[in-house]
């Protein structure tokens, strides 16, 4: 009776396969897993930026060495060497096709200098496209950068660098990733920058310096 009864079971079920393979909806059924499966992925915006969330106020961690493990994503430092003699001192600040900022195209690429009185504060500027390369060639500045980048690994980080005559660093900044300075010592400090592309002043955003969410100390720290 077991035999029998199974028969008539088989023989419906291989009818119904039939039927549904005629109509398609196996095919169907296949498509839309396809195409789940090869659905574009959204691609992350290269010009998004945010506020980061820091909770503690402070200076982030202090860059000592240019190839720290502590350095915000795409950041670079490269020391260069000054020539001094009984005249002053020579510095080169680049050579178009070599070093840090080699990619540089010449057609493009602007070299500006600001001089800043001691105790200023500049900051915080961010970019959408542009690359900064920071040459300081006179004084003492206390770099601060922030990573403005919410898709970076180092989002929300804070970096603090202290560059000048004293320790002479070639500083590549990236875009989305903010920037600013304070000039410490007594004397006026002169930073050199190049930059990839001429000043588009809709490529440049700007931060209050005292930005809740950097949360960056500016005072003195060792008192």
């Amino acid at each position: 009776m077991l035999f029998a009864f199974s028969l008539p079971i088989i023989a419906m079920a291989d009818l119904w396969w039939g039927v549904v393979h005629q109509l398609g909806f196996i095919g169907a059924l296949d498509n839309l897993r396809d195409n789940r499966t090869l659905a574009p992925q959204p691609k992350k915006d290269p010009h998004a930026w945010a506020l980061p969330a820091n909770p503690h106020k402070g200076i982030g961690k202090v860059i000592l060495n240019p190839d720290s493990t502590d350095l915000i994503e795409g950041v670079r430092i490269n020391p260069f060497s000054i020539w001094p003699d009984d005249r002053g001192y020579f510095a080169e600040i680049i050579r178009m096709g070599e070093g840090l900022a080699g990619d540089f195209p010449a057609a493009s690429t602007q070299v500006s200098t600001a001089l800043s009185y001691p105790g200023s504060i500049k900051a915080f500027h961010y970019h959408l496209d542009q690359t900064d390369f920071w040459v300081p060639v006179n004084g003492m500045f206390q770099v601060v950068l922030v990573d403005l980048r919410p898709a970076s690994a180092t989002f929300g980080l804070r970096n603090t660098l202290y560059v000048g005559l004293l320790r002479p660093w070639q500083v590549l900044i990236p875009p989305g990733v903010g920037h600013g300075y304070k000039v410490i010592g007594t004397e006026p400090a002169m930073l050199v920058y190049v930059t990839n592309r001429t000043y588009n002043p809709k490529d440049e955003g700007r931060i209050p310096h005292d930005e809740p969410g950097i949360n960056y100390d500016w005072e003195l720290q060792h008192k």
